[in-house]
């Protein structure tokens, strides 16, 4: 019984042996060989990235285990609004592409007119580096699009067949781009469309008066001598005259016009002018630069250097009372477009009121 014990003794206390033999192998064999990801249910709850003074302690060369280290995400730059392309008063088209598109490429497929019948759009991109919407431009990068075309002008509300146009140039442009492109609904366009262009025109605003000869008349180059001394310039257009704007770049706050064709002649001071035209644009010139009171102030004065009546378009002489209810007027109208986020002298109500 006893020998019995003793062998059977021996058999598991070699047994245990061989099984710590195997295991210290098995344990040298893991140390030495690659690093393995930890099974679900051992992962620490922390998470510390190696130093490289660790790591090149266990790889016993010095290197990282480029597998280990933890690259830093990259930051997208903020998106900023475009200055281009406005829901109020545009119906935009975005245009998702899988990859940024380099600016030549966008150049290459840019539909060769940026009009849908009578009515003007932008196609921009996204800058991959700055997040700034801006139009395509050779050497950048873009990494998503958007087209949008105004709603309604002074030509009028946008209609089917120039949303339909719209659909069709920008179609191709993200074809061309290897881009999807998703619509607004034409209908809800449409209706949207109407409703800014009902809104448009009765808030419209441009102001004329007319400065007529009481005598002599003038030349061409007689008005522009006494219209440079209260600020105007030659404009763009012949028989034009503009009072710039303080911003640069922003539309003119006054136009004062004559016959183009005498401003066309081949000698224009054998002509002889007896009315010209002042003009205020309202939506384009902030209200805060009060223009209604240069408009005034420049009749006054320009009628009295040119010896001329102040009337209205129909010939009737304008009197201090008519210019008093004019301005009681304009205050509705300036608070009526701030109260639709179309503030006059806004870029958003440039763009519509053109």
């Amino acid at each position: 019984m006893s020998n019995v014990s003793l062998t059977t003794l021996l058999a598991i206390l070699g047994g245990l042996v061989l099984i710590a033999v195997v295991a210290h192998g098995a344990w040298t064999a893991r140390k030495a060989g690659p690093k393995r990801a930890l099974p679900p249910q051992e992962e620490p709850h922390f998470d510390l990235a190696p130093t490289a003074s660790a790591e090149a302690g266990e790889a016993g060369d010095g290197a990282i285990d480029p597998l280990e280290v933890t690259l830093p995400a990259v930051a997208r730059p903020p998106r900023r609004p475009s200055s281009r392309v406005d829901a109020l008063i545009d119906a935009i088209a975005t245009i998702t592409v899988e990859a940024p598109v380099s600016g030549e490429l966008a150049l290459q497929h840019q539909p060769g007119s940026r009009r849908a019948g009578t009515k003007p759009f932008q196609i921009e991109g996204l800058n991959a580096q700055t997040g700034d919407w801006e139009l395509p431009a050779p050497g950048l990068r873009y990494s998503e699009f958007q087209a949008g075309v105004k709603m309604a002008n002074r030509s009028g509300s946008l209609n089917e067949i120039e949303y339909s146009e719209f659909v069709q140039k920008v179609q191709a442009f993200a074809d061309g781009i290897g881009g999807y492109v998703q619509f607004p609904d034409m209908l809800d366009v449409v209706a949207r469309a109407r409703e800014l262009d009902q809104f448009a025109a009765s808030h419209d605003a441009q102001l004329a008066l007319l400065l007529r000869a009481k005598a002599a008349a003038w030349t061409p180059g007689f008005v522009q001598q006494a219209a440079g001394r209260h600020g105007f310039v030659a404009g763009a257009l012949p028989g034009r005259l503009v009072m710039p704007a303080a911003e640069e770049g922003a539309p003119p706050v006054l136009t004062l016009q004559f016959d183009a064709q005498a401003a066309l002649a081949e000698d224009p001071e054998a002509l002889s002018l007896r009315e010209l035209t002042l003009a205020l644009d309202v939506p384009q010139t902030p209200a805060e630069a009060e223009p209604f009171a240069l408009w005034q102030e420049a009749a006054r004065a320009l009628a009295r250097d040119l010896e001329a009546e102040v009337c209205d378009d129909r010939g009737q002489v304008l009197g201090l009372h008519a210019f008093a209810s004019i301005d009681v007027e304009l205050k509705k109208l300036y608070l009526a477009l701030a109260e639709r986020d179309l503030a006059a002298g806004s870029p958003a109500a440039r763009r519509l009121f053109s």
